[in-house]
């Protein structure tokens, strides 16, 4: 739910009743993940998307339904061998869909009003719905926040069972802290013992970093990919007469300074991306050596096979080992036979979603590998 998080920050906000179909897990070739969601309000309306298209018009006419009885609702849809023009997934997936009704009377419309509003400013926040459970639960919603401190429904659903409340908020908050989103079983009791209670906590973080060292026409291009597939994008360099808004509009930051001397202060998690564009020695070499230590996702090195074997060994004379060389992807970018700075971007950003991703980047055509893959990334226990 929280992918449409603005368009359904303003429904909420200007009053609108609608409901919210939301993916659940997934399984097989599905083609969205855990989180992806679709909104109908009173008007017949509709936002997102749960399935590329597969399913659209049968999850908007539960939409509709759950708007019209206020029930909320588990379906899942698959694909059916006996009739292929049944409703379902035609690329032989499955997902469950939990379809929730929020209209002014809802008991939850609060807590989702409020995880809402947070996600709109980028705030840490995970939401946590109730799947399967007992009569009443389904449906019902907490908002958990990162210092632990949670919201739900006064004095009905989660609230209403001793400790249930307090065990799903921590169980929120672990996937919050992890940047996941996914499912959680429990049992009636709350204990983390598989049983009566299926939630799906979705967890909103700040994007995944991607910090472009070197200001050069090929950062530029690459820039512009890594804002189109949802980064926050810095570049840096030493050189401030490079290193300018005007040559890099779409960055959302813009350092002058020392690359190592950046990396080394700047804040780096799992999901950060570090390409370095410099193409020096007297910059790539120091870089390289902190980059190389960090738990990063992705370290990438823009160069020659000759200047990467030069680069390689400079690296263990810094005191790398065979570990931490062998997390560099260089030269930097899948084979596409590029040559533009626009199509270089393309192979680097491609190389970087096939290892967030676990793809191997070869061809899908007579290939037989899997088309989607159960990867973590930052929006998920499928790695959004």
């Amino acid at each position: 739910m929280l992918d449409i998080t603005e368009e359904l920050h303003r429904w909420i906000e200007a009053g609108r009743d609608f409901a919210v179909a939301t993916v659940v897990t997934v399984g097989g070739s599905a083609p969205r993940g855990p989180g992806a969601a679709l909104a109908v309000d009173s008007a017949g309306t509709a936002i997102g998307s749960v399935s590329g298209g597969c399913v659209e018009g049968a999850v908007y006419d539960l939409c509709v339904q759950a708007l019209q009885d206020g029930e909320t609702v588990l379906q899942r849809f698959g694909y059916s061998d006996e009739d292929a023009f049944a409703v379902g997934l035609t690329c032989g997936g499955t997902i469950d869909v939990l379809v929730t009704p929020v209209r002014a009377e809802s008991p939850g419309r609060a807590v989702l009003r409020a995880a809402l509003s947070a996600a709109v400013r980028r705030e840490p926040v995970a939401l946590a719905r109730v799947v399967r459970g007992p009569a009443g639960l389904p449906g019902a919603a907490l908002l958990v926040r990162p210092d632990g401190t949670y919201q739900g429904a006064d004095e009905s659903g989660l609230a209403a069972e001793p400790g249930l409340e307090r065990n799903v908020a921590a169980e929120a908050r672990a996937l919050l802290e992890a940047g996941r989103t996914g499912t959680v079983e429990l049992s009636e009791d709350g204990s983390r013992c598989p049983g009566g209670l299926t939630l799906l906590v979705e967890s909103n973080v700040p994007p995944p970093r991607m910090i472009v060292f070197g200001a050069v026409d090929f950062a530029a291009a690459l820039v512009r990919a890594g804002k189109f597939l949802g980064y926050h994008v810095t570049v840096c360099d030493a050189r401030p007469v490079f290193a300018t808004r005007a040559r890099f509009p779409e960055a959302d930051d813009i350092v002058v300074d020392w690359p190592h001397r950046y990396l080394r202060q700047t804040a780096t998690d799992a999901r950060t991306a570090l390409c370095v564009l410099t193409h020096d020695a007297k910059f790539d070499v120091p870089l390289l050596t902190v980059a190389l230590r960090l738990p990063v996702a992705f370290v990438g090195a823009m160069g020659s096979r000759r200047t990467h074997a030069d680069r390689e060994r400079r690296l263990r004379e810094a005191g790398l080992g065979d570990r931490e060389l062998a997390r560099l992807r260089s030269p930097i970018g899948l084979d596409l036979g590029a040559r533009t700075p626009e199509e270089t971007a393309l192979s680097i950003a491609a190389e970087i979603v096939a290892s967030r991703r676990g793809g191997t980047g070869v061809p899908l055509t007579g290939s037989g590998t899997p088309i989607h893959r159960d990867g973590m990334d930052r929006t998920g226990a499928r790695a959004a």
